[in-house]
């Protein structure tokens, strides 16, 4: 009995360690699976490269330098090899991409607030990037692994440098791809010929990808002269070396705009490298269709092509299965965030997103404001990426996604192709000032300069928005400091001070806005108070709502605060 006993825990105890090896052979399987190397570099001769400090607001390593303009811009020049770009770029950025990052991390915490699922976000997104570097052209892991020797180890819980700088790069496909989380909701626009006030092409685009106001805080629009291909600018931000709006020195331009998307399988290249690829290889509209057909990208996304040469604009769709060219009849063309070409029209997710979505909307807008400001200029164009209101010129709330200004851009561009000149929004959004910045004399006069001097052209500035001086302005900053009170009372269930006059205020700075009525309803629902709750739900109901699924949530709301109104009073009845 006593050697049953003891062979029946030899096998007890041989089962639990045969159990312990697979579980650990699998989890050492799993790391090394998910690991991804830095790339070979063979001239390794710019690591001797040092920051110099010029001035207070430039600084220099090798050809390259970073400044900080009067207006709050930092302005980057790159020049050489593409690990030497990365590397200057690290090292003049330094403090610029720790900051990113802190406020990406951050942003994420606030979304996900729970550790459990951040480690389980953590170990997915290793896992479903364990082959990126496979869809990553070698002169861009090199350029990535250049600014990742200036990435901070404080966040090397994450991961180490170079492969979070690598996995950066997909965060808008994933961000748009798995939970439509609204982070991405752009506009972009072109016209020519007698859509044009000169008629030469015009482009215009807001860029409304949303990680929290530190994350937009500082934009860098860098000049980069790579050893190969075409010398161009693009609008960023530390860290990121993708292109999301930019135009090269043949007078391409490349801006994206995200497009509905089913859950993707695995990694395949992030639509910002191959923004990039077209905005540095490209010269026309058939070139820059050429790279993008050659590249399998694991979104869905629009690109808007200006190109000089042409002389017009055409639209590339793009999805994981496949590419097509949009190539308007007439002088105009419209981008927002659904496909239009015949190619896409039978696809079952486009038409769903046309239909619930913030999409069409936008688009008829943008068609009335196309309309009203023909012919175009550069003036007209920052009228309408500055415009807030809805069809016909109707208040649909100050933040509305179905206006071309919701008050959330990270940037917002305008180009002049023929001419090589871009216009650069300043803070706040879009209301800032919009600077002009001359690719020639970039290129030519000042890169190689050590001075602290200002290269924009002042003279084309478009002036800010006057709305920044209105009382308007004044309520919305109040309503975005009150809804943050709001809606964590509305999370954590804690009861306001004076509750009703702080919701009176609240929906008072925003009136026209669905969100102002229906987070005062989330209050009301929250505290029990039903009767009140569901009047709220109701004014939210008869404004513009956004997108049909927060309608639907609207409707089940008022469903439910009917329901508990009908048993309550039943309850009463019988008493």
């Amino acid at each position: 009995m006593q050697n049953n006993g003891f062979r029946r825990k030899r096998r007890i105890w041989l089962t639990i360690f045969i159990l312990a090896a697979i579980i650990l052979s699998l989890w050492s399987w799993f790391r090394i699976s998910i690991n991804i190397n830095p790339p070979a570099v063979a001239d390794r001769s710019s690591d001797t490269l040092k920051v110099i400090k010029l001035t207070d607001e430039m600084s220099r390593c090798g050809q390259s330098w970073l400044k900080k303009d009067s207006s709050g811009l930092w302005l980057m020049y790159l020049k050489g090899s593409p690990y030497q770009c990365g590397l200057t770029n690290g090292r003049l950025a330094r403090n610029l991409i720790y900051t990113q990052e802190k406020a990406f991390i951050s942003q994420i915490r606030k979304m996900i607030p729970s550790d459990f699922y951040l480690h389980f976000l953590r170990y997915f997104i290793y896992w479903f990037n364990r082959d990126l570097d496979t869809y990553v052209p070698l002169e861009y892991k090199q350029e990535i692994f250049g600014v990742s020797r200036s990435a901070s180890d404080d966040f090397a819980f994450i991961g180490n440098n170079y492969q979070r700088m690598l996995n950066y790069h997909s965060a808008h496909d994933i961000g748009h791809a798995l939970e439509q989380l609204s982070l991405v909701g752009c506009t972009s626009f072109a016209a020519w010929g007698n859509s044009s006030a000169d008629g030469s092409l015009i482009l215009g685009r807001n860029f409304d990808f949303y990680m929290g106001d530190e994350f937009a805080r500082n934009k860098i629009v860098c000049f980069e002269q790579p050893d190969s291909g075409h010398a161009f600018m693009m609008v960023t931000w530390g860290g990121m070396i993708g292109a999301v709006s930019g135009m090269n020195e043949e007078g391409l331009t490349v801006t994206i705009n995200a497009a509905r998307s089913k859950i993707p399988l695995s990694a395949r290249t992030p639509i910002s490298l191959l923004a990039r690829e077209i905005l540095q290889y490209a010269s026309t509209v058939y070139e820059a269709y050429a790279i993008a057909e050659k590249r399998h990208t694991f979104v869905s996304e629009s690109l808007l092509i200006g190109s000089a040469k042409d002389g017009r604009a055409a639209i590339i769709e793009k999805s994981p299965f496949k590419t097509a060219l949009l190539q308007p009849k007439g002088t105009t063309v419209l981008c927002t965030n659904h496909f239009q070409s015949a190619d896409f029209a039978g696809d079952s997710l486009n038409q769903q997103n046309i239909r619930s979505g913030t999409s069409l909307y936008r688009m008829r807008r943008l068609r009335e404001d196309m309309n009203l400001q023909a012919p175009l200029n550069v003036e007209k164009a920052a009228w309408i990426l500055r415009d807030r209101a809805g069809l016909k010129g109707r208040d649909i709330g100050l933040g509305n996604e179905k206006a071309m200004n919701q008050l959330i851009a990270h940037h917002s561009v305008i180009f002049m192709p023929s001419r090589l000149l871009v216009w650069v929004s300043t803070g706040p959004w879009q209301l800032g000032a919009y600077k002009c910045f001359d690719l020639r004399k970039i290129f030519h006069n000042f890169a190689p300069s050590d001075q602290g001097m200002e290269i924009d052209e002042t003279a084309k500035a478009i002036q800010p928005d006057i709305f920044l001086k209105s009382n308007g302005y004044k309520a919305f900053i109040e309503f975005r400091s009150m809804k943050r009170i709001l809606f964590n009372c509305i999370k954590s269930g804690s009861k306001l001070t004076n509750e009703s006059s702080f919701v009176s205020a609240f929906i008072h700075t925003n009136p026209g806005y669905y969100e102002s009525w229906f987070l005062a309803a989330e209050y009301f629902y929250r505290m029990k108070k039903t009767a009140l709750a569901r009047s709220y739900y109701y004014k939210a109901l008869q404004c513009e709502v956004p997108a049909m699924q927060e309608k639907q949530k609207i409707i089940r709301r008022i469903a439910e605060c009917s329901a508990g109104l009908k048993r309550n009073y039943s309850l009463n009845k019988d008493r």
